[in-house]
């Protein structure tokens, strides 16, 4: 009996608890000290290049006069949208994934769960604005020109902004507890756990109008989009003995908005696979009764949020005009000198 106590002591022992004075709290992770730093240190990392990679963003969009355009406009939203991720969900979630624990209570609980659903909803409802905006700039140019403004392009914004809000706060603390359409932030059976559970009914909603509507809407315009492009690249090839001054403009012009087509197509191919597996996950989850491990879901968590420190990447790699201005902003904060703050070339 003596040795059979000792075993189960030495086993209690083992186990370390979120909360130790709690009867009912939840066990927390068990990591060697050095995958814990490895992971604060990737962690970091990720969230410090997304928070400044976005910056460099906004900034760019906000002091150069040459990029104020509507499908700019859209792109500091996002850019706006990485850069909160980065700075209100992705330092608290790099906290619950290393520690194996959430303590900073159940309210705050909803409200992460809440901020990090309408983050990725209002993402990829931006990148279909996006997709709707470089459509209508090629397949219908003359309408574009006349019909698109800044303000439409800000109340189409601030109509997602709201849109996302309202369907992600709703969805959490509206605590719906129908027997398919189930949405629970904390699991009952222990304190200091922060995780989303979504049924059935729930997990098809979610995925339908943050991924698979909007998705396809992007994947027919871009298809849309690159035969039109290809259309017209056959027509120049067929009038470049005899162009003119004015229609050489106008192709670098086209060119230019293909190019914009081609990098925005890229963002949202990166964005799709990037948040393909969790979005999977979480709608085939419940119909398994909810057998995919929790360490799992975090590191599908972690990958979709990388898709935000790929954006700014994805534009200085693709982009000139980002490219300089980054260059310019970076040589103005370190003091610097700067050759040339055109950038483009006339």
């Amino acid at each position: 009996m003596k040795n059979t106590d000792l075993n189960q002591t030495g086993e209690m022992a083992a186990v370390l608890f979120c909360f130790p004075h709690l009867q009912n709290s939840c066990p927390r992770t068990l990591r060697l000290s050095v995958i814990r730093v490895a992971m604060y240190a990737f962690m970091l990392t990720t969230i410090l290049m997304t928070v400044c990679g976005n910056l460099l963003v906004i900034i760019a969009i906000s002091h150069f006069k040459q990029l104020h355009s509507p499908t700019n406009f859209i792109l500091i939203s996002l850019a706006l949208v990485d850069c909160c991720l980065g700075c209100f969900v992705m330092p608290f979630s790099m906290l619950r994934t290393v520690e194996g624990c959430w303590y900073l209570g159940k309210h705050f609980c909803r409200v992460h769960s809440s901020l990090d659903i309408m983050f990725s909803t209002v993402s990829i409802l931006h990148l279909c604005l996006v997709s709707i905006d470089r459509y209508r700039a090629i397949c219908h140019p003359l309408q574009y020109k006349t019909n698109v403004s800044t303000l439409n392009v800000i109340i189409y914004i601030v109509v997602i902004w709201l849109t996302a809000s309202t369907f992600s706060f709703g969805l959490v603390f509206s605590e719906v507890t129908t027997e398919n359409f189930k949405t629970l932030v904390l699991l009952d059976s222990c304190i200091g756990s922060c995780v989303f559970i979504c049924g059935k009914q729930c997990g098809i909603t979610v995925f339908l109008v943050a991924f698979f509507i909007p998705g396809t809407v992007m994947s027919c315009l871009y298809i849309k989009i690159f035969h039109v492009a290809r259309k017209h690249a056959r027509v120049i090839s067929d009038r470049m003995a005899t162009v003119a001054c004015h229609e050489l403009k106008n192709r670098v012009s086209e060119q230019r908005e293909r190019k914009a087509a081609k990098t925005l197509a890229i963002v949202m191919c990166v964005f799709l696979l990037c948040w393909v597996p969790f979005l999977c996950a979480s709608l085939v989850d419940p119909f398994l009764n909810f057998v995919t491990p929790v360490d799992v879901f975090e590191a599908l968590f972690w990958f979709g949020y990388f898709n935000s420190t790929c954006n700014p990447v994805i534009y200085a790699f693709f982009y000139l005009h980002f490219r300089k201005a980054f260059k310019i902003i970076i040589a103005k904060i370190f003091g610097l000198k700067i050759t040339s703050t055109t950038l483009f070339s006339s």
